[in-house]
């Protein structure tokens, strides 16, 4: 799929890195030409253009006709509501997806806006462990794709191997059908990195293979 990302921040880099890995066709629109070469180099499979993407032929340039999906990923809510209302009704983007910054704004981010989807991470993270109150075991949070997959949450257990062991999320190994997508650590949402460690009573959030959710026993769980 064309997806076209607006924000060059640290959420827009970890999307376009995630889906950059998944062989997406990835372009990501970002306003500060200081940092462009930066991120070049840091998503090397993606295409970084310099523009605003609040312009309408800003957007034409880049081809947002032609786009399967568009995530509206900057760090002001405003310009995510203008991003998204464009890709819709100016472009008729099939799917548009809206971060929100300020959970405040949450009830602006609907389809009067082009809104599909839109995701506050801080509050989303938070719900979701608020389903999950038991330690040391897998909590089924949502089924994705049909039923093919699934968004879990485990809150590690002082002996969780990870811990024993002082793993980075690198060093884990996971296999493909796992990945590791958000960590709630004392109330504040982390972005996972390689090199990350884990502590108890993190919550960890994971995308997990519907069959394959054995793979987080013997890693976030004692086996």
């Amino acid at each position: 799929m064309k997806v076209i990302i607006a924000g060059g921040g640290s959420v827009g880099v970890a999307i376009a890195k995630d889906l950059v890995d998944r062989h997406h066709v990835v372009t990501v629109l970002e306003q500060r030409s200081d940092i462009t070469e930066r991120l070049r180099k840091e998503i090397p499979g993606a295409e970084v253009v310099v523009c605003d993407a609040c312009e309408v032929n800003s957007l034409q340039m880049v081809g947002m006709r032609d786009a399967d999906v568009v995530i509206a990923a900057t760090g002001d809510d405003e310009d995510n509501l203008v991003v998204s209302w464009l890709a819709k009704q100016e472009f008729g983007v099939p799917r548009v997806i809206a971060r929100v910054n300020n959970s405040r704004n949450e009830w602006l981010f609907d389809e009067s806006w082009g809104v599909d989807v839109h995701v506050s991470t801080p509050a989303l993270i938070t719900s979701l462990v608020d389903e999950a109150v038991e330690i040391g075991s897998v909590v089924s949070l949502m089924d994705l794709a049909h039923g093919k997959m699934k968004m879990v949450e485990v809150t590690l257990d002082s002996d969780a191997p990870v811990i024993v062991k002082n793993q980075t999320l690198d060093e884990l190994r996971l296999p493909d059908a796992a990945r590791v997508v958000a960590v709630l650590r004392a109330h504040q949402p982390l972005i996972p990195q390689p090199t990350m460690r884990f502590l108890e009573e993190d919550h960890v959030v994971v995308i997990v293979r519907a069959d394959a959710i054995d793979v987080l026993h013997g890693t976030f769980i004692r086996a």
